[in-house]
């Protein structure tokens, strides 16, 4: 696998300068372009159309961000690009459209009967992350693709506006779409990783009235008012705060599996929340809240878990961590990017974004929709 990373920062342009042309060489049917953009560039897509200019014949998957990772910086109004050419595999690449979050799992099933096949290895995926279901869309997946299949990827961002996000649909930014590439062959190698470091505090309650995504009652109480009386003063500021504040979220209480799911929208007339994914009726829910050193710890963890031994020079790391880490981790969210870089082998080149909602198995297997984790993905060759 050959490899280029570079980026362009509103203001500065291309650094290094002139790196699109100098990574054209790579263009070819077995290329990924990466490329994590600030939500501006859907209108000033001046930069986004020179990348592309230069790789007409490779597959093209990014979209709008929350903060723009590259290297150990995160930065806002960049664009963080890789550039993958692949010496053993092939790429595939497909587009789904959601009109409403109740196409999430059509779109998951859409994508992956398009990009299924037996040599099929791992599906890099990015999504809308407003208008979809992201438990319903990797739901979709899971149906159509054997757990042998490595999934991840995650849904963009807008900062903490939460009003308009995007997505790289062959080459044009566009909301309600879903974008992935799928790596196919023995020779890729696909690490994973995704972990969290959040406190949980307060007792675990049942949902007790929820349909889909939407949170209604827990313990037979209005939600929004529950969760209003734990943020106290920061409840003016629904639903940003929020995002300081997610739900651990379990079946029952065999479960060992807790997911973490985080608000994208309130609703006072109904008192309800909007999840990321969905709050089944009858889970047990706590809340959480931060530990800055557990979130770092988180990150690390994520690196570790990955599993890449060795020294790699041609390893790509993706990166996609959560909003909400980084409105807790302020002044400090550099520190778990360097974390992640820190725990792969020496070489590799890291890029990402801040998400509304991370795609990754937990542990091993079928893929999981996360919110408020660092999740990672690897790729090199052997």
């Amino acid at each position: 696998m050959k490899l280029r990373t570079f980026g362009y920062t509103a203001g500065d342009g291309w650094s290094p300068a002139g790196a699109p042309a100098d990574a054209a060489g790579l263009d070819s049917p077995q290329t990924v372009v990466f490329a994590f953009a600030a939500p501006r560039f859907i209108e000033e897509t001046g930069p986004l159309d020179e990348l592309l200019s230069y790789f007409p014949r490779s597959h093209v998957l990014g979209c709008s961000s929350s903060g723009e990772i590259h290297g150990t910086r995160v930065c806002d109004d960049s664009i963080s690009i890789a550039v993958a050419r692949f010496d053993a595999t092939r790429v595939g690449y497909g587009v789904a459209t959601i009109a409403s979050p109740d196409d999430s799992f059509q779109a998951g099933v859409e994508l992956a009967t398009e990009l299924a096949a037996d040599d099929l290895r791992g599906v890099l995926l990015l999504s809308d992350g407003l208008g979809v279901n992201g438990s319903e869309l990797v739901r979709g997946l899971n149906s159509v693709l054997p757990s042998s299949v490595t999934v991840t990827g995650g849904l963009a961002g807008d900062g903490s506006r939460f009003q308009r996000t995007w997505v790289l649909s062959r080459g044009i930014p566009s909301s309600n779409r879903i974008a992935a590439v799928g790596l196919y062959g023995d020779r890729i190698r696909i690490g994973h990783g995704s972990r969290g470091g959040w406190d949980i505090f307060g007792p675990e309650r049942v949902v007790t009235r929820s349909e889909a995504n939407v949170l209604y009652e827990l313990d037979g109480k209005p939600a929004l008012e529950l969760y209003k009386r734990y943020l106290g003063e920061r409840a003016a500021g629904l639903p940003a705060t929020a995002l300081l504040f997610p739900l651990a979220l379990r079946s029952d209480r065999e479960d060992e599996k807790s997911l973490v799911r985080t608000v994208l929208a309130v609703d006072e007339e109904t008192q309800s929340m909007t999840f990321a994914g969905d709050i089944p009726k009858g889970s047990l829910a706590q809340l959480m809240r931060a530990n800055f050193d557990r979130l770092i710890e988180g990150a690390s963890g994520a690196a570790l878990a990955t599993r890449h031994l060795g020294d790699d020079t041609d390893m790509l790391a993706i990166a996609i961590s959560c909003v909400g880490r980084r409105l807790v981790l302020g002044e400090r969210t550099e520190e778990e990017v360097e974390a992640t870089l820190q725990g792969l082998p020496s070489g590799t080149r890291q890029i990402g974004f801040y998400s509304y909602g991370e795609i990754s198995p937990y542990a091993t297997g079928a893929c999981d929709l996360h919110n408020q984790t660092m999740t990672l993905t690897t790729l090199s060759e052997q």
